[in-house]
Parts: C-alpha cells; sequence; structure tokens
C-alpha cells in the first residue's frame, strides 16, 4: 500500500480552489501550511500502479502550479521474496 506526500502550490495563489480539488479526489488529505502558500499533500493507494494513476490526475488538476515528490513509501518492497 503505497503511501506518497507532496507540496502542492496553487496556481493564482488560490489555494482554496486546490484544495476542494484535491480532497475531491478519494485517498488524499491536504494540509496546507502556516502561511498557506503550499499544500502538503498525502495519498495513499492499494498499489503502485494506482499510486501512479492518482499522482497523474494530481498533475492535471486546473488549480495546481507545480506539485513536488517529498516522500513515499510502497510496503511491497518489505514482504519477503
Amino acid at each position: 500500500m503505497p503511501i506518497t506526500s507532496y507540496l502542492a502550490s496553487p496556481s493564482g495563489h488560490d489555494a482554496d480552489a486546490l484544495t476542494r480539488d484535491i480532497e475531491a479526489l478519494p485517498g488524499c488529505s491536504v494540509l496546507p501550511s502556516d502561511r498557506g502558500e503550499v499544500l502538503v499533500v498525502v495519498t495513499e493507494t492499494a498499489d503502485a500502479e494506482a499510486d501512479e494513476v492518482l499522482a497523474e490526475t494530481l498533475r492535471a488538476l486546473p488549480h495546481l502550479d507545480a506539485l513536488v515528490l517529498v516522500s513515499a513509501f510502497h510496503d511491497d518492497a518489505l514482504e519477503p521474496a
């Protein structure tokens, strides 16, 4: 189950619209920064393929200016071979 975090920068400084866009997506949580200039986005998906689909969906959001991957954890790497 991949858990991924991003920093998201809203276009036109419209953090509220970007927050609504992201919160409408399943598996996404949004936390505003103290000054509201960027958002912290945490995603949780069922597998790596779903994680990539969600990342592409995030990158295509209309109110998004930039999306930066901060951390990614995939628990399937911990399972024995």
